[in-house]
């Protein structure tokens, strides 16, 4: 899918500065690729769709702190990678939607090669510690690249057992934000020998916010994801779901029922996880191809007017709910075609008064 020419810089740039736009999600994002057939020509159309839904031109992310990111990554000595560069991740491409862009420090390709994350408590006991740094080291030498989050506990095992034949961190703050500030040796040898990756900005401090969409990275680059130890209520489990939403591989270590960081593993497994004592389970998982799912080929604006009538924009606004409803079902309503409602959604997206989701479902 990502494979190709490169992207003109100007559209690089051009990409970057539609995600740096506040009400630009990864949905958004690609659905105004997908209008526009360019993000230059979003970029252009931009000003004129915000000021009819109500928003400011001042609203798009100016060019000035575009490219002031820019020079800071390159002072750094990361890499940007943005959707449809040829070295964005393939298995990345396939999430629905993609993150947008990504900054790496390191070695990128490692993000191309075949992942699969290792992820679990922060708070982990010895054993726990051992069995993620040990199957790490087993999957680095069964040619497995281990993405995890450089997180204290089971993510700093994993990546300390797979430095020698590759480790991907993926940080919910800045590449360059060294958190937990007591792993900053691993995150030093992992810069060198491995990558660090993250969609936030050059200099950003992680905030909670900022992990869901880490954890939605985590498994996006992986086959599979495999939790060691985690609570009931943790990160880890998030990142096991969003990988099932993704069609990936959840695997997940049995504990004892004594430690209460065994009741998350154990929970997936009678939710129908694989269970993974070892390499030799992955491996067997694996050995069964499957096709991961591609994002829908189809441009959902086909037959899209360039002007919006303005009551016509009203009309979807007023049949929006907070229960997310696909468009398919409001073109229905409208006796509209979808590609006509598809765009009348994406300029109310850009003015607040809805909120696009994956899959061709909005809300309001």
């Amino acid at each position: 899918m990502t494979a190709g020419a490169p992207l003109p810089e100007t559209e690089r740039i051009a990409r970057l500065r539609l995600a740096r736009t506040d009400r630009i999600g990864p949905v958004t994002f690609q659905q105004l690729l997908d209008r526009f057939g360019s993000a230059q020509r979003a970029v252009e159309a931009l000003p004129e769709l915000l000021r009819r839904g109500g928003g400011h031109e001042h609203d798009l992310a100016p060019v000035a702190e575009i490219e002031a990111e820019i020079e800071a990554g390159t002072a750094l000595g990361a890499r940007l990678i943005v959707l449809g560069d040829p070295d964005y991740p393939e298995m990345l491409a396939a999430v629905d939607p993609p993150p947008p862009m990504l900054w790496a420090l390191g070695d990128p390709s490692l993000t191309t090669r075949p992942c699969i994350a290792v992820v679990g408590a922060r708070i982990a006991s010895a054993g726990g510690q051992r069995i993620a740094r040990g199957l790490s080291q087993q999957l680095g030498e069964a040619g497995h690249v281990v993405v995890s989050g450089l997180a204290r506990g089971i993510d700093g095992a994993a990546h300390a057992g797979a430095l020698p034949t590759g480790t991907v961190a993926v940080l919910g703050g800045g590449v360059d934000d060294v958190y937990p500030p007591d792993n900053a040796d691993l995150y030093a040898q992992i810069a060198e020998q491995g990558c660090i990756v993250s969609e936030s900005r050059i200099g950003a401090r992680a905030q909670a916010k900022d992990f869901p969409r880490r954890n939605r990275i985590i498994s996006g680059l992986s086959r599979g994801v495999i939790v060691v130890e985690a609570e009931l209520r943790s990160g880890s489990l998030i990142t096991a779901r969003l990988a099932g939403e993704q069609g990936r591989d959840v695997f997940a270590v049995p504990g004892s029922p004594l430690d209460p960081r065994s009741r998350g593993p154990n929970e997936l497994l009678r939710q129908g996880a694989i269970l993974c004592e070892g390499v030799d389970d992955v491996e067997r998982a694996f050995s069964t191809l499957r096709t991961l799912g591609e994002p829908p080929a189809d441009n959902p604006f086909a037959g899209a007017p360039d002007d919006m009538d303005a009551a016509f924009l009203e009309q979807v606004a007023t049949l929006l709910s907070p229960t997310p409803t696909p468009r398919d079902e409001l073109a229905r309503a409208l006796n509209a075609p979808v590609g006509m409602v598809a765009a009348a959604l994406l300029e109310l997206s850009l003015a607040g008064r809805a909120t696009l989701l994956p899959g061709g479902l909005v809300s309001g």
